[in-house]
């Protein structure tokens, strides 16, 4: 009798060109790297992935990926939201219902590579778990109130409660002497490929119509989310502005 196969790892990372805020941001150049070029290849150094693939509608975002060498599948253009493009990609790659599926953001350019691993393992520990992500214990008090930083509540196994633009808990009493610890979500997914196909054909859920956050359509119709909690935040490039963030810490570090 033949042994089961292992789940394998496969990383894909959505992309697409217009943005309200920030026109043509997979193309942006960061010291001479064009972004997506610098989220593709910190994939390819995760000795955890088995294959790495730039899903995209736009062509001129397909022909930089072919240019530095790297592999990409081209979907349709209608798509609402980036796990609607992910799950056509996983099917255009004919990825195996039981391997995992990790999203990654294709504007998080300095992005820690323990993370991938982080939030891939707890699926491939346990068969039965339909999808993982990150947390982190938010410092910046700033955060906090910042609906662009999505708060998260979790059970005492580490299972998601909700995720919300608001802060969460909150805190009734001014006066507790210590106040609340926050985590924020980081936007990191590992799907069961299987799920990740169910999960796009459910229904818009009534929180996440209000919250515009997809993982609460999993929670309101009953699929569990294992919260990971990670070291390693993340700098997102939501706007121009914070491209000048990543170029000073590319410096800083010396990583060029």
């Amino acid at each position: 009798m033949s042994q089961k196969a292992k789940p394998q790892v496969v990383a894909i990372i959505p992309a697409r060109y217009h943005s309200n805020r920030f026109e043509g941001k997979p193309l942006t150049d960061i010291l001479g790297k064009p972004m997506i070029q610098r989220v593709y290849e910190r994939a390819m150094s995760v000795d955890l992935l088995a294959r790495v693939a730039v899903a995209t509608d736009d062509e001129r975002i397909a022909n930089c990926v072919r240019s530095f060498g790297g592999e990409v599948v081209m979907t349709r253009p209608d798509h609402v939201s980036g796990t609607d493009r992910l799950a056509e990609a996983a099917e255009l790659l004919e990825i195996a219902e039981q391997d995992v599926v990790v999203n990654i953001q294709g504007d998080q350019p300095l992005f820690d590579k323990n993370v991938v691993r982080q939030v891939a393992e707890p699926l491939l520990a346990d068969p039965s778990l339909p999808m993982a992500t990150l947390i982190y214990k938010i410092i910046r008090e700033a955060e906090i109130n910042d609906p662009n930083h999505v708060k998260t509540v979790f059970d005492r196994d580490g299972m998601a409660l909700y995720f919300s633009r608001s802060p969460i808990p909150f805190q009734r009493n001014p006066d507790e002497p210590v106040p609340p610890t926050y985590y924020k979500h980081l936007g990191f997914y590992a799907y069961r490929k299987g799920f990740l196909l169910t999960f796009v054909g459910l229904p818009e859920g009534e929180w996440e119509k209000f919250e515009k956050l997809e993982q609460l359509r999993a929670l309101e119709f009953g699929y569990a989310i294992k919260v990971v909690l990670t070291e390693h935040d993340s700098v997102e490039v939501d706007t121009p502005k914070d491209v000048l963030r990543v170029v000073e810490l590319l410096q800083a570090s010396g990583d060029r």
